[in-house]
């Protein structure tokens, strides 16, 4: 977007690749080596797409391109391949990964004193660049773990003395729309505002899921030239994960009404209708079940809660917050086991082909969103015994 003021990510990846760019061009020099520091994959692979671009013609990638790891590879060999000229290519590109290794284990002396000795007299035809995706950096620098600051400044004083600095800082919200928006228009496409905060929402500002995402969204209103809120909604998986994280939560406050309105709102949205009440009921069950584990492990925070819930066993990162707070709307483990068996009944009940699907769903969430003492024997409740 024209006169957008980009995040510190955006605008340190912009220099980078104005920077790179000039080199190719032969308008400017080329620094000897960059340390491309901090763990926001996105801009890495837009710094490495422009090196590539610039630097590396496919038909002498095998000769001129090097990805070389510190957990398999020492300094010594990484400087040595800098220092041999090519007799295949013009310039050599050479990506150093695993970093970290340099900063673990005693204080590498002979491995500094040798970076130290190359970039004083560096192979003027070839480039380090060093991946020190071990640190995170803020989008707003001033919230910064004092862990990442540290090994920020080290990296600073030791690889920055000789290289040009990258910083990858973590992409804001409000960028990863401004980009999203950006995106869409080069594409051809306005992307209404309201899409673009959803698409970053139900993501968790995940610019590698967004971009994924943003371009299904292309396809899919190719020819329309917009996308709307709705196109969001259908076609992004963790956008009708937002719907069902607000039945929930409907349902943890009891509000009967509201959870009847946003179950009909996922039915009728619901490119299946009724034959989506299976998958439905299944990220009931599954959103209970995170509910129970974070509620015996008294999950307070949603820094704890990765630890509380297995891999495979976790809620986008947007949802969180909101399911630790519903979580603890619930007195205790009998009321969640109560929900579960509602839904397990409501399960045997919709795969034994009722004649209304919907009325099941409806059953349920009118049962879930009950006040549990206030609960009056009918389906489900009436039939099953809660009190031990």
């Amino acid at each position: 977007m024209s006169g957008a003021r980009w995040g510190a990510g955006f605008t340190a990846v912009g220099r980078f690749v104005a920077e790179v760019e000039a080199a190719a061009s032969g308008k400017a020099p080329l620094k000897p080596g960059y340390v491309l520091a901090g763990d926001e994959i996105f801009l890495l692979d837009r710094c490495r797409a422009a090196v590539l671009k610039g630097f590396v013609p496919v038909e002498l990638r095998d000769f001129c391109l090097s990805d070389m790891d510190l957990g398999s590879t020492s300094i010594f060999e990484v400087l040595d391949r800098a220092q041999t000229p090519s007799l295949m290519a013009p310039f050599q590109v050479i990506f150093v990964r695993n970093v970290k290794q340099l900063y673990t284990r005693g204080t590498k002396k002979d491995e500094f004193a040798a970076l130290d000795r190359y970039f004083r007299s560096p192979n003027p035809q070839a480039v380090l660049l060093f991946v020190a995706d071990f640190i995170r950096i803020s989008s707003d620098t001033r919230r910064m773990e004092m862990e990442d600051k540290n090994r920020f400044e080290r990296l600073t004083e030791t690889l920055g003395a000789h290289c040009g600095m990258v910083e990858l800082a973590r992409v804001s919200e409000d960028d990863a729309m401004r980009w999203a928006t950006a995106t869409a228009q080069e594409a051809g496409n306005r992307m209404d505002g309201d899409a673009a905060r959803e698409l970053v929402d139900a993501l968790g500002a995940d610019m590698m899921l967004i971009a994924s995402e943003l371009e299904k969204l292309l396809l899919y209103t190719d020819g329309r030239g917009r996308i709307t809120l709705g196109d969001v909604e259908t076609m992004v998986l963790a956008a009708k994960q937002r719907s069902l994280y607000e039945l929930t939560d409907a349902i943890s406050q009891h509000n009967q009404a509201r959870a009847l309105a946003i179950l009909h709102g996922l039915l009728n949205s619901s490119d299946a209708g009724e034959d989506a009440a299976i998958g439905h009921l299944y990220m009931l069950a599954r959103t209970f079940r995170q509910m129970l584990v974070i509620l015996e492990k008294n999950v307070r925070d949603s820094r704890a809660i990765w630890q509380a819930l297995w891999q495979g066993f976790r809620m986008p990162p947007f949802a969180a917050d909101d399911l630790i707070r519903q979580a603890r709307r619930y007195k205790g483990r009998r009321e969640l086991t109560r929900a579960l068996r509602l839904i397990a009944r409501a399960d045997l009940e919709l795969r034994s082909s009722p004649p209304d699907k919907r009325l099941v769903l409806e059953r349920l969430v009118y049962d879930l969103a009950a006040e549990p003492k206030a609960a009056q024997p009918g389906w489900a409740s009436g039939q099953l015994s809660f009190e031990g």
